[in-house]
C-alpha cells in the first residue's frame, strides 16, 4: 500500500495528529498502487553549484540535521481503524550519494551538473524510505562540486526546497567552525495542520465556503480533450516539454503588470485564459491553479507540503483587447486570494466542478508560476558558496503528474522564464505539448506586445 495500514498505533503516540487537507486531498487521488502522490516519482528535485571546501563528513552531518530540524520528513500517513493520521518517526540519516566527476574538463562541468540533475530527476524514490530527502553531490575537485537535493512531494513543495539548502548551508558552516546568523525558530508541519482544522472549519470559513458556492454555480473545469482515451489501458509515465521566454518578454510582462496594478502570474494566465477560450471555444474558463497555502507568516520557514489547489473561474464574454482579460483575471484572482480556503472545502460546495474528468477522453492541466521567496543567485554560508541551478531545456525528466497535466513557468533571477510541462503519455503526445507552448507563447507576446489592439477571433 502506498499509505501505510495499522490496527494498533504504537504504544508511544500520546495523541493522534490530524492530516492536513492538503494530505488528504493528496490521499484522495491514492489507488494503492504505488503510482500517484505517494508512489517513488512524486519527488522534487532541485540542484545547487558547491564553490568551498566540501567535507564529506560534515556534509552528512548537517543533513541529519535538516532532517532532526524539520519533521515533515519523517512522517508517514498511516491508516488505522479510526482513520487517517501523520505518525512521527525519529531523525535517521538521510542517503547520500557521491558521484565522482573529476574527469570533466573545466569548460564542461557546467553542463554536467545539469546532466547530473537531470539523471537524477529520472530515479525513483519511494515514500516509504524515511528519512524522505536524500542528496547526490558530484565532485569534480575539492573546491567544486554540484549537490542535488531530493525529496518527496507528500513532505515537501518547492517554497520547502529552498528553506532545506538555506538550513543545510548554515548547519554545514556551523559544524566547520564558522559563525553564521542563527536559523529562525521553525513551527513544526503538525501545527499547521492543526491550525487548519481549529480555524478553516466552522463559522470561521462560512463566508469562504458561500463566496465558492456562487462564484463555481454551474461551473465545470475547463479540460483539455485527449490524445488518447483512458480506456485504451497505455502505460501511465509523465513526459516533459521545456521551453523559455526571453527576457525581453519579462520585462514587458513587468511593464504591463504595473500598468494594471497586476502579479506576473495574473499576465501569465490571461494569455492562458485566452489560449482556452481559443481552443476550447468557451468564454467561461475555469482553470486549476496552486496557491503556496503559507498565508500564515509563522509557517514560511515550515518544511512541508503546503500548496493548495484553487479554481480561478474567468468570464471572457465580450473580452475585446488583452488588457480587459487582463482586468477580468485580475478580479478573479483577487477574489479568489481573499477566500482561500482548502481545495476539499471548494469541492463541498461546487461538487460537479471536476466531472469532467469522468469522461474518457478529457483532462485537467493546471497552471501554476512560482517566483522563489528566497534568493536563486550566490549564496554564502562559512566558506561554501552555493548557487541554484537553472532547469535546462534538455532536461526531459521530472517527477510525476499524478492525473493529466500541469504548466509550470518559474521566473529565475535572471529574468528569463521557463516553462515546463509535465503530461501523462498514456493522455497526451508530446507533440501537443509543444504546439501548445507555441501557442502560448503567440498569445502572449501578441498581448503584452498591443494589450490594447483587439484579439484574435476564436
Amino acid at each position: 500500500m502506498s499509505i501505510s495500514e495499522t490496527s494498533n498505533p504504537p504504544s508511544h503516540v500520546v495523541e493522534r495528529i490530524p492530516l492536513s487537507f492538503n494530505q488528504e486531498f493528496l490521499v484522495m487521488f491514492d489507488r494503492g498502487d504505488g503510482e500517484g502522490p505517494f508512489g517513488s516519482r512524486y519527488n522534487i528535485f532541485y540542484g545547487w553549484r558547491l564553490k568551498g571546501t566540501i567535507d564529506l563528513g560534515t556534509l552528512q552531518e548537517a543533513l541529519n540535521d535538516v532532517v532532526a530540524r524539520h519533521e515533515a520528513l519523517r512522517t508517514l500517513i498511516v491508516a488505522d481503524d479510526e482513520g487517517r493520521r501523520q505518525t512521527i518517526l525519529p531523525p535517521s540519516p538521510p542517503q547520500l550519494s557521491v558521484r565522482d566527476l573529476s574527469q570533466t574538463p573545466p569548460g564542461e562541468r557546467d553542463r554536467r551538473a545539469g546532466e547530473l540533475l537531470n539523471e537524477a530527476e529520472a530515479g525513483a524514490y519511494g515514500v516509504q524510505e524515511l528519512p524522505l530527502l536524500r542528496a547526490v553531490l558530484g565532485r569534480f575537485d575539492d573546491q567544486d562540486a554540484v549537490l542535488v537535493l531530493i525529496a518527496h512531494h507528500t513532505a515537501v513543495d518547492e517554497w520547502s526546497m529552498r528553506l532545506l539548502m538555506r538550513d543545510l548551508a548554515s548547519f554545514y558552516a556551523t559544524r566547520r567552525g564558522f559563525q553564521v546568523p542563527e536559523l529562525p525558530e521553525v513551527h513544526q508541519y503538525q501545527e499547521f495542520a492543526r491550525w487548519q482544522l481549529q480555524n478553516l472549519t466552522g463559522a470561521g470559513g462560512d463566508a469562504s465556503r458561500e463566496y465558492w458556492r456562487e462564484k463555481l454555480q454551474n461551473a465545470r473545469v475547463s479540460a483539455s480533450v485527449t490524445d488518447h482515451r483512458r480506456s485504451e489501458g497505455l502505460p501511465k509515465t509523465t513526459g516533459w516539454h521545456r521551453f523559455a521566454i526571453d527576457q525581453e518578454s519579462t520585462s514587458a510582462i513587468l511593464k504591463i503588470a504595473r500598468e494594471t496594478r497586476s502579479s506576473p502570474f495574473m499576465i501569465l494566465l490571461s494569455a492562458y485564459n485566452v489560449l482556452l477560450r481559443d481552443s476550447l471555444g468557451s468564454t467561461d474558463i475555469v482553470v486549476p491553479t496552486f496557491t503556496s497555502g503559507r498565508g500564515q507568516a509563522r509557517f514560511h520557514n515550515t518544511v512541508g507540503s503546503f500548496f493548495n489547489f484553487m479554481p480561478l473561474r474567468t468570464d471572457l464574454t465580450g473580452c475585446a483587447t488583452f488588457r480587459e482579460v487582463v482586468e477580468r483575471t485580475r478580479a478573479t484572482c483577487m477574489e479568489a486570494y481573499s477566500h482561500d480556503i482548502p481545495f476539499a472545502q471548494v469541492m463541498g460546495e461546487a461538487p460537479a466542478l471536476m466531472s469532467p474528468l469522468a469522461e474518457d477522453d478529457r483532462a485537467v492541466c493546471a497552471f501554476q508560476v512560482f517566483r522563489s521567496p528566497f534568493p536563486t543567485g550566490r549564496e554564502l554560508a562559512g566558506d561554501l558558496e552555493y548557487t541554484e541551478i537553472p532547469r535546462r531545456l534538455s532536461q526531459s525528466e521530472g517527477g510525476d503528474v499524478p492525473d493529466g497535466a500541469l504548466w509550470q513557468l518559474e521566473i529565475d533571477s535572471s529574468g528569463e522564464i521557463l516553462g515546463t510541462l509535465g503530461y501523462n503519455r498514456n493522455l497526451f503526445e508530446e507533440s501537443t505539448f509543444s504546439t501548445l507552448a507555441s501557442e502560448f507563447a503567440r498569445v502572449l507576446r501578441e498581448g503584452i506586445t498591443a494589450p490594447d489592439a483587439p484579439l484574435r477571433q476564436s
